[in-house]
């Protein structure tokens, strides 16, 4: 793939380069149900949904979209989009139920299946080795404060590797380790709901040092024409006003949020501010020599997934928090605009932010946007319908921003829709949908909602009208 130039050819046409990757992405924790078939065994998922008051509703993770039975329908919806690429995770317990030893073939045949589907359908498989569900076995064992379970990720990738290597040439090691680790170790709204600040902290580095072990791996793995990559769902901070401490608060979010990640996996170190402002938590002494050489293991591209910009200022947080090392000093506020039935701002310019910055920061690092979507209270009316214009708009002002911030130098080489299906929201249940397609969980009838026509459309012409 290349940079093109991405300037409009008239005001009213954004077309994006030639090759440019039209995809659309899901987790496997969220659709595939099938929970306790064909050997997988309980994932930290499985644990958290079923503790009362986790998740709303009591909902879990059960049946979901069902996708383990009906991949083939899936596939094929997929198809009549036209995207060019599929971004699926891979269910860790479902091919590996103990988080060691060998693989399950029943397991790994269902991936093997679904990879041969899309190629099949001529659309590009993306796999995610970790998109969140840790076998239980392993949070038994400690989970990611634990050394151990980075060195267990890098067998697993090796498992995938030996399986998908021959068909399967993007693949990307983690799926927003912030959110696994500070809202699974910290906060605790996640699984495993643990409330630690420094387990948090363990947990992050642990997860830089699993993404660098496999990412050894599988460069050595797999054929030379693979693409290794990491997806970070970076924060655009912004301070509330312009002052010293309302900055420093901005500082301070940047250092956990983003910086904790970027700096181990692209230059070698770790942040000073950032260990600075933890030096109450931790002294870092996890952190072992040889450890920032492995996760700077070099890789193809970055994948970026976006929703919302966050805005602070000086002042405390509601504890526990995420926020390690920050909660004392930082209080977040609410960006202006339109809401999502998540409640977070409707804001394309923080992914233009983001995509600038990454432009500026990381000069020669290829770009992916590997999520971005919205949700809705969308429901199929009564002639089987389902318009959602709420999501058209979000998406269509955010593929704009995109295209700006290639034209302004960007290198973005795809944008991956978040998400194919109505699914599981973590913690949210089903009471959340932000697919492109309706599921009725009820009968398990998909229906393609008007932003998937828009979309199918946006890919055929290579671009957006209007």
């Amino acid at each position: 793939m290349t940079a093109v130039d991405a300037r409009p050819e008239t005001t009213t046409e954004l077309r994006f380069p030639p090759g440019f990757r039209w995809g659309t992405a899901t987790a496997a924790y969220q659709i595939e149900g099938a929970a306790a078939e064909d050997g997988r065994t309980p994932s930290i998922w499985d644990t958290f949904s079923r503790e009362p008051g986790r998740v709303r509703n009591g909902d879990t993770g059960d049946i979901a979209a069902d996708h383990y039975h009906r991949m083939r329908e899936d596939v094929a919806l997929m198809k009549q989009l036209g995207v060019t690429d599929y971004r699926f995770s891979v269910s860790w317990p479902r091919v590996q139920p103990t988080g060691r030893g060998p693989g399950v073939q029943k397991g790994l045949d269902f991936y093997r299946r679904l990879t041969d589907a899309l190629l099949d359908a001529g659309i590009r498989p993306v796999a995610t080795l970790y998109h969140w569900d840790l076998p239980q076995e392993l949070e038994d064992a400690g989970g990611w404060p634990q050394r151990e379970t980075a060195q267990r990720f890098g067998d697993y990738a090796g498992i995938m590797a030996d399986a998908l290597g021959d068909r399967v040439r993007t693949w990307t090691t983690l799926n927003e380790p912030w959110c696994a680790a500070f809202l699974g170790y910290g906060s605790g709204v996640h699984a495993p709901g643990r409330t630690s600040a420094s387990a948090s902290l363990r947990a992050a580095h642990h997860f830089n040092l699993a993404h660098g072990w496999a990412a050894q791996l599988l460069h050595t793995a797999l054929p030379s024409t693979s693409e290794i990559s990491l997806t970070l769902n970076l924060h655009a901070v912004r301070p509330l006003t312009d002052s010293a401490a309302d900055r420093d608060a901005a500082r301070r979010i940047d250092a956990v949020g983003n910086r904790i990640f970027l700096d181990p996996v692209f230059h070698g170190r770790l942040p000073e501010d950032l260990v600075r402002d933890t030096a109450a938590v931790t002294d870092w002494s996890f952190v072992r020599d040889g450890d920032l050489e492995v996760t700077s293991t070099p890789i193809d591209s970055l994948g970026i997934n976006y929703y919302s910009p966050t805005v602070v200022a000086a002042g405390s947080s509601d504890s526990p928090s995420p926020w390690a090392g920050a909660e004392e000093h930082v209080r977040f506020l609410p960006a202006p605009g339109p809401r999502t039935a998540m409640d977070w701002p409707v804001d394309a310019d923080g992914l233009y932010e983001v995509l600038t910055r990454l432009r500026d920061d990381l000069p020669g690092v290829p770009l992916v946007i590997t999520e971005n979507g919205a949700a809705y209270d969308d429901y199929a009316d009564p002639s089987g319908e389902v318009h959602d214009p709420e999501r058209v708009a979000y998406l269509q002002s955010h593929l704009a921003a995109v295209h700006r911030a290639i034209g302004d130098g960007a290198d973005v080489r795809g944008y991956f829709l978040w998400s194919l299906l109505d699914n599981f929201e973590w913690a949210y249940g089903y009471s959340k949908r932000f697919g492109i397609v309706h599921v009725d969980f009820a009968t398990q009838r998909r229906t393609f909602k008007d932003s998937a026509r828009w979309y199918a459309d946006v890919i055929a012409r290579g671009g957006l009208t209007g």
